[in-house]
């Protein structure tokens, strides 16, 4: 009785050993790696935004989700014909891009036009290029770009379609996307560029620690 009894406790203590160390490993692979840098709360989870996308680039090449996002990139919606909401917001955004490359970080700001009536590669090259030069331009046909705007759960409306002045209403928000993980932030427009970059800072800080397995 006392051998039966002995291995019984024995036993106990191994299960309480096996499902303490579960219960670690499942919290450290469900905890949220980029908690301390967050300022803004997504419906649903982070999980609910972004997705695979196939656009045309500002050189007229065919391209994935995976080869314009090799690295931390900014994702902005607009269109080239905005009259001053889109410059003013890609221009913060490239200055943020600036910034975080005076401090060692690497980031590219990504342009995804909403106006597929307008806005051709030529078109988007030469905006981009105005903004930065590290700055990539997308375009699409009416179908890709309504998919991937639903994947980004953007909003866009042409105000009169056919109208070759007409205006856009849009969203204006910017999306941190990393290429191993997806969205995993948005900026509003008014968060200045020394804002922006120190937050960016954070995501990029955090997921190099994650990858490192710091």
């Amino acid at each position: 009785m006392k051998t039966s009894t002995a291995a019984l406790a024995a036993a106990a203590i191994v299960a309480m050993g096996l499902g303490a160390a579960w219960f670690s490993i499942s919290r450290n692979e469900n905890r949220d790696i980029f908690a301390q840098c967050r300022s803004s709360v997504v419906a649903g989870g982070t999980d609910q935004i972004g997705g695979p996308f196939t656009l045309t680039d500002e050189n007229g090449k065919q391209v994935t989700n995976k080869d314009v996002i090799t690295e931390p990139s900014l994702l902005y919606f607009g269109y080239t014909y905005c009259p001053d909401v889109c410059p003013l917001d890609n221009a913060r955004n490239a200055e943020a891009t600036e910034l975080l490359a005076k401090r060692g970080y690497s980031v590219t700001p990504v342009f995804i036009s909403v106006d597929t009536e307008r806005d051709t590669p030529e078109l988007l090259k030469e905006f981009t290029d105005i903004m930065d030069p590290k700055m990539i331009g997308l375009t699409g046909t009416p179908e890709e770009i309504k998919q991937v705007s639903k994947e980004y759960r953007t909003y866009y409306k042409v105000q009169n379609p056919g109208d070759p002045y007409t205006l856009i209403d849009h969203s204006t928000q910017s999306y941190l996307v990393f290429p191993d993980i997806g969205f995993v932030e948005y900026f509003n427009r008014d968060t200045p560029p020394a804002e922006m970059a120190d937050r960016i800072g954070c995501f990029i800080d955090a997921w190099k620690g994650a990858k490192s397995g710091n």
